[in-house]
C-alpha cells in the first residue's frame, strides 16, 4: 500500500514538472511526458518500460496560400444569397385585411376610417394591449393566428368587433351603421343666424339629464358630424348669455340629416350717450338683469354687444359715479342698437333713464325744488280745528 502511494505521488510530481519542461533550443518547444524522465531504476521497480527520453518534436508546416484577388469574406465555391434570403416566412405581410362599408346595404367607405387592433389579453395595467393602428378605407395587419378585438372609428361613429384569425390571408368587412348630422339655427322670421354666433353640443339621448353623455361640444354650424345611427339630444347656444334652445334629433344610417333649430332671441348693442344719436361714453360699466332681478351679464366699455333671449330686462349703466337705468324689451329677431341717454331722456323703447348719486345701486329720482318748498309750507300750516 505504501509503495502504491509513492507511485501515485511520483506520477503526480512527474506530470507537474514535465508539463512545464520546454526545450531551450531554437524553434518550437516540446512538452515532456512522465515516461520521458530518465530514471531507469525507478521505472524498472514499478514495472514502467523505458521511454525514449526527452526529444524535440517537429512542428507541422502549413502550406503557403498563393496570392489572389479574393478577400477574406468571399466564398468562391458557394452561390450568392438572393436578396430575399432572410425575408420572414410563415406570415403574409397582408395576412389580415380589413374593410368597412356604410350600412348593411351601403357602399364601401373609401377613406376616413381609423382602425385599432387590440389583443384580448390584458397588460400589466389591466388594459387591452394595442397591437396596431391604421388609417384609411382599408387596413392590413401583419399578425399571427389568434383572437383580437377590432375597433373601427368613423368620425364620432364606430364599431367594436371580435376577430378570430387563423393566420392565413383573410379579409374581414365591418358594417358601420352611421350617418351625418348638420346643424343650424334660424331667428323668429326664419332667417339663418350668423354661424359665428352659434355652437352646438351633442349628447346621447336619455330621459334624465344626468344619464346623458356628451359626444361632441362646441360644434360649429354647417359642419357634418358623423354619428352612429340613433337619437340624440342637441343643445344650441346663440351667443354666450342666455339664448339656448334644445331639441331631440334622429340620425339615419347612410344619410346626412339637416336640422335647423329656431331661436327666440336678438342681438343688441348698448351704449351710453349724452343725447340721442350722440357718441358713446367710454369707461361705462354695464349690468343686465332679468325682470326678476337676476344678473345675467356684466361688462365694461363704451359698447356692450350681446345676444339675449326674448323678454324684459333692466339695463344699468354706470359712468363716473353716476348710475343710469332703463327697462328694455327684447323681441325675437329684432337686432338693434340701444341708447341709454345720460340726461334723463330715455330711449323710446324703454322707460326714462334716471340720474344717480354715484352709489353702487340705482336710487330713486330726487323731487324738484318747488315740490320741497311746498312740502315745507304744508308742514308750517296748523291743522284745521286746532284753535291756533
Amino acid at each position: 500500500m505504501r509503495n502504491f502511494a509513492a507511485l501515485v505521488a511520483f506520477l503526480f510530481l512527474g506530470a507537474s514538472t514535465g508539463a512545464w519542461a520546454q526545450d531551450n533550443g531554437d524553434g518550437p518547444g516540446a512538452y515532456a511526458s512522465p515516461s520521458g524522465i530518465p530514471d531507469a531504476a525507478l521505472n524498472e521497480k514499478f514495472g514502467i518500460p523505458d521511454g525514449p527520453g526527452r526529444s524535440r518534436y517537429r512542428p507541422i508546416e502549413l502550406p503557403n496560400m498563393p496570392d489572389s484577388d479574393l478577400n477574406s469574406f468571399s466564398a468562391p465555391n458557394l452561390p450568392a444569397f438572393p436578396d430575399d434570403a432572410f425575408a420572414p416566412t410563415g406570415i403574409d405581410t397582408n395576412a389580415l385585411t380589413l374593410t368597412a362599408k356604410l350600412g348593411a346595404d351601403g357602399d364601401a367607405i373609401p377613406d376616413g376610417v381609423v382602425w385599432r387592433l387590440f389583443s384580448t389579453r390584458l397588460n400589466r395595467e389591466g388594459k387591452l394591449q394595442l397591437i396596431g393602428v391604421a388609417k384609411g378605407g382599408q387596413a392590413n395587419f401583419n399578425v399571427g393566428a389568434g383572437s383580437y378585438l377590432l375597433h373601427a372609428g368613423y368620425g364620432r361613429a364606430g364599431i367594436t368587433k371580435r376577430i378570430e384569425f387563423s393566420g392565413l390571408p383573410t379579409t374581414e368587412t365591418v358594417v358601420i351603421e352611421a350617418g351625418g348630422l348638420r346643424l343650424n339655427a334660424t331667428t323668429g322670421d326664419g332667417q339663418l343666424i350668423d354661424s359665428r354666433l352659434l355652437t352646438f353640443d351633442i349628447y346621447t339621448d336619455a330621459e334624465q339629464s344626468q344619464n346623458r353623455r356628451l359626444i361632441a361640444n362646441n360644434v360649429k354650424a354647417g359642419v357634418v358630424v358623423r354619428l352612429n345611427a340613433g337619437n340624440y339630444y342637441i343643445v344650441c347656444n346663440y351667443g354666450s348669455v342666455n339664448a339656448i334652445v334644445r331639441a331631440e334629433i334622429r340620425v339615419e344610417s347612410g344619410r346626412v340629416t339637416d336640422a335647423r333649430l329656431k331661436q327666440r332671441a336678438a342681438e343688441i348693442t348698448l351704449k351710453l350717450v349724452r343725447e340721442s344719436g350722440g357718441e358713446a361714453l367710454a369707461d361705462t360699466a354695464w349690468s343686465i338683469s332679468s325682470s326678476q332681478g337676476d344678473i345675467i351679464r356684466e361688462s365694461v366699455g363704451a359698447f356692450s354687444s350681446m345676444v339675449l333671449a326674448e323678454g324684459e330686462y333692466v339695463i344699468v349703466a354706470k359712468n363716473k359715479d353716476r348710475i343710469y337705468q332703463m327697462e328694455y324689451n327684447v323681441a325675437a329677431g329684432m337686432n338693434e342698437e340701444v341708447e341709454v341717454v345720460a340726461n334723463g331722456n330715455g330711449n323710446s323703447n324703454g322707460s326714462p333713464a334716471q340720474n344717480g348719486s354715484g352709489d353702487d345701486a340705482p336710487v330713486q329720482s330726487v323731487p324738484a325744488f318747488e315740490e320741497l318748498e311746498q312740502a315745507a309750507d304744508d308742514l308750517q300750516q296748523p291743522p284745521a280745528g286746532s284753535g291756533d
